[in-house]
C-alpha cells in the first residue's frame, strides 16, 4: 500500500499545547500499547504498519514540521516537504512528484490520501488497503471513502452515492449544510466526506501536469511557491466525472478541537492532576511540572504548557481562534531531529533553555553574532566542538561559547543540557550554520 499522510495545520484551535511549529497531530495525549504516551501521528503510523507492515508511508507537509516528525517517527518515512503552504491540490501533486521521481513508485501503482490525524480503529486501514485495490482495477479515477455518518454534522462535506452498495458511482457532493440540510442528506444516504481517496498515481500527475506547467519534482518544488493555492475537490474531483465511493461504518472522529479531542482520551488527565469527588466530565492536559487541582467542576478542559493555560467550557473551547489570533506568541517547546527544547526563563537579555539530545544525535555546528552562551550538563555524557576542537562533557561540566564562534553538542548518550543565552540581540535569526568537517 502507498500511502501520503496529508499533515498540515496551523496549530491554533488546540492552543496552548500547539503551535505554528507543533500542530496537534504532534501532542503526546493517548497512551500506546507499551502504556507511554504516544501523539496522533506515532499512533496512525503504528496502526498502518500493524495492518500493512510493508506499506510505504510518505507525509506531505511544511518543512516546519520536519523535524517533529523525524522526532516522532524515525527518519526512515518518506517526508514530501512544502516550500510553503499552497492547499491540498499542490500538495498532493508533489507528493505524487516525490512517489515517482524519488521513490521510483510506477504510474499504473495506486495510491491512497488521507489526513494524518483521524482518531480511527484497525477497520479503517484495512478499508485503506480495500481502497487502494479497487482504485487499480476500477474503470472511476478517483476511488473515496465515506464515512456513515452518526449524526447530522454542519462540519463536514457530504457524498451523495447513486445507490446503497458497499462500492457505487457518486452522483454529486454536497459543501458543509446546515444541520438540518444534514439530515435531509442523510435520510437520503449521504456519507461524510473524510478527504480520503485513492487514484492510480499517473492519473494525478496527469492532471498535474495540465494544470502546472512543470517537468519533474525538481522543477516543481523550485517553482511551489508561485503555485494558485486550490483545494483537491476544486482542482480535480469536482471536474471528474468517473468517481466512486466505498462506504465506511468504523470508528471515525475528527479531533479537531478540544472538545472532540477529550471525548476520545483514554483517562482524564495527562500530567499531574487531581479531581475531587464534585468533578464532573473534567480533563487535564498539564505538560508544566506543578500539579492542577480541579474541584467543582463540570464538562471544562484544562491545558497548561510553558506557552500558557487554557481553563475552558468543552463546547466553547471550539472558539478559541480569535482570542489566540491576538496574542503575540513566542515558541517555548518543540521537538527537533535531534531532540527536543524548552524555555525556562526569559529576560530582557537572557534566555534560559533546557535542551534534551538523543543519543546519538546533534546540533547544527552553528555560531552567533551577537550573543554569548553557557552549556551546562545536567545529565548523559557526550562532546562538544568549539572552533573546531573536541572536548569530552558529562553531568556538572560546563562549557562557555563567546558571540562568533563555532559550536555544536553531540549525545553519545542521553544528554540533557542548560543552556545560558546572553546578549542584548537574542533572536532566531541570529545564527549561522557550517558543515562539520569529519
Amino acid at each position: 500500500m502507498n500511502i501520503v499522510l496529508l499533515s498540515g495545520g496551523s496549530g491554533q484551535r488546540l492552543w496552548p499545547l500547539s503551535n505554528d511549529i507543533r500542530s496537534k497531530q504532534f501532542i503526546k495525549i493517548f497512551h500506546g500499547q507499551d502504556g507511554e504516551l504516544e501523539s496522533m501521528v506515532q499512533r496512525v503510523y503504528r496502526q498502518i504498519k500493524t495492518v500493512d507492515k510493508d506499506a510505504s508511508v510518505t507525509i506531505a507537509t511544511s518543512k516546519s514540521q520536519v523535524s517533529s516528525i523525524n522526532n516522532q517517527l524515525g527518519e526512515g518515512v518518506g517526508i514530501s516537504v512544502e516550500p510553503c503552504r499552497r492547499d491540498t491540490f499542490p500538495a498532493i501533486a508533489l507528493a505524487a512528484a516525490y512517489l515517482k521521481d524519488v521513490r521510483g513508485i510506477g504510474e499504473s501503482e495506486s495510491v491512497v490520501v488521507c489526513p494524518v490525524d483521524p482518531y480511527v480503529e484497525a477497520d479503517y486501514f484495512e478499508t485503506l488497503k480495500e481502497l487502494g485495490k479497487r482504485a487499480e482495477v476500477s474503470e472511476a479515477n478517483l476511488v473515496l471513502m465515506g464515512i456513515e455518518p452518526t449524526y447530522p454534522s454542519e462540519k463536514y462535506g457530504y457524498i451523495i452515492p447513486e445507490s446503497s452498495a458497499p462500492v457505487s458511482n457518486v452522483s454529486m457532493f454536497k459543501e458543509k449544510p446546515t444541520k438540518e440540510l444534514a439530515a435531509e442528506y442523510i435520510a437520503n444516504g449521504a456519507l461524510w466526506n473524510g478527504g480520503v481517496f485513492a487514484f492510480r498515481l499517473g492519473y494525478v500527475l496527469k492532471r498535474a501536469h495540465e494544470l502546472i506547467d512543470f517537468t519533474d519534482y525538481n522543477d516543481l518544488f523550485a517553482k511551489y511557491d508561485t503555485l494558485e493555492k486550490i483545494s483537491f475537490d476544486y482542482a480535480v474531483a469536482e471536474h471528474e466525472k468517473l468517481i466512486e465511493v466505498m462506504r465506511f461504518a468504523g470508528t471515525w472522529k475528527d479531533l479537531g478541537t478540544w472538545n472532540t479531542l477529550t471525548e476520545a482520551m483514554d483517562s482524564n488527565s495527562v500530567g499531574e492532576a487531581l479531581f475531587n469527588e464534585t468533578c464532573e466530565n473534567v480533563h487535564v492536559v498539564n505538560e508544566l511540572n506543578v500539579p492542577v487541582i480541579c474541584m467543582g467542576l463540570k464538562d471544562i478542559v484544562v491545558s497548561a504548557s510553558p506557552e500558557g493555560i487554557l481553563v475552558s467550557d468543552k463546547e466553547q473551547s471550539s472558539y478559541i481562534k480569535p482570542l489566540v489570533n491576538t496574542l503575540e506568541q513566542k515558541i517555548m517547546f518543540a521537538e527537533k531531529s535531534w531532540g527536543s527544547f524548552r524555555v525556562l526563563d526569559m529576560e530582557e537579555e537572557s534566555v534560559t533553555i533546557k535542551v534534551t539530545l538523543h543519543s546519538g544525535h546533534r546540533m547544527n555546528y552553528h555560531s552567533h553574532d551577537f550573543r554569548d552562551e553557557v552549556w551546562t550538563v545536567i545529565s548523559g555524557e557526550g562532546r562538544t566542538i568549539v572552533d573546531g576542537m573536541e572536548q569530552k562533557v558529562k553531568a556538572g561540566d560546563v562549557v562557555t561559547m563567546a558571540a562568533g564562534c563555532r559550536h555544536t553538542i553531540i549525545a553519545d548518550t542521553q544528554l540533557q543540557v542548560i543552556e545560558v543565552q546572553l546578549g542584548k540581540e537574542i533572536s532566531v535569526h541570529d545564527k549561522h550554520k557550517y558543515e562539520l568537517e569529519s
